[in-house]
């Protein structure tokens, strides 16, 4: 079975949100199209503590894109974006969610960041994801979403070493640097996964 996963429609990160992705918007009707076309649809949720340590403002005499060490890892800081309850974490209204099963909400502990949909970024905890498909009998998983670079392609390269067969739908996605996206590409390729486009489906 195949299963699309959609991973941070949320406001913040559409062009004028706090971590705005250029013409993310674009890419809303893509995926509520593509989602007629498979027997199950889930999603992922950016959720953020307000003190998160991924944050820029919560570390002093730091900015957004300086790098720290956070839970151990190299850690680009952003603004802060996606602070559970608040109007940038939710989806956007654009987004059809009546086909959604289940959501999967990821970067809850301060400590360290959770690009990928199905780890945080020690993968020292599971959201729970990945059992979540493969008790669904999933074998295939195609993923849309923001931002191409870190969320998705993270999340790709995830499911990849949970053995699914994954392929990242290239024009559901946007990318916050598009030189990223492509080194990105090229690592999801190299462990056998696939950039496609929706016409493809």
């Amino acid at each position: 079975m195949k299963a699309l996963l959609i991973v941070d429609i949320q406001y913040d990160f559409m062009p004028d949100g706090a971590l705005g992705v250029i013409d993310g918007d674009k890419i809303v009707p893509v995926i509520n199209q593509l989602q007629t076309k498979f027997p199950l649809v889930v999603a992922s949720q950016d959720w953020h503590p307000p003190d998160h340590g991924s944050f820029a403002s919560a570390w002093d005499n730091k900015k957004p894109m300086d790098h720290v060490t956070l839970g151990g890892l190299d850690q680009i800081l952003w603004p802060d974006h996606c602070v559970r309850g608040t109007k940038g974490a939710d989806f956007v209204t654009e987004l059809s969610v009546n086909a959604v099963e289940a959501i999967f909400r990821k970067g809850m502990d301060r400590e360290i960041d959770s690009y990928s949909a199905f780890f945080d970024n020690g993968h020292k905890k599971s959201t729970g994801l990945a059992d979540y498909l493969k008790g669904k009998g999933v074998q295939q998983v195609f993923i849309a979403g923001l931002a191409a670079d870190f969320c998705v392609s993270f999340s790709a390269l995830d499911a990849l070493q949970e053995g699914f067969d994954t392929l990242i739908i290239e024009d559901a996605t946007r990318p916050i640097d598009p030189e990223g996206f492509e080194e990105m590409k090229g690592s999801v390729r190299k462990l056998g996964g696939r950039i496609i486009r929706s016409t493809d489906i």
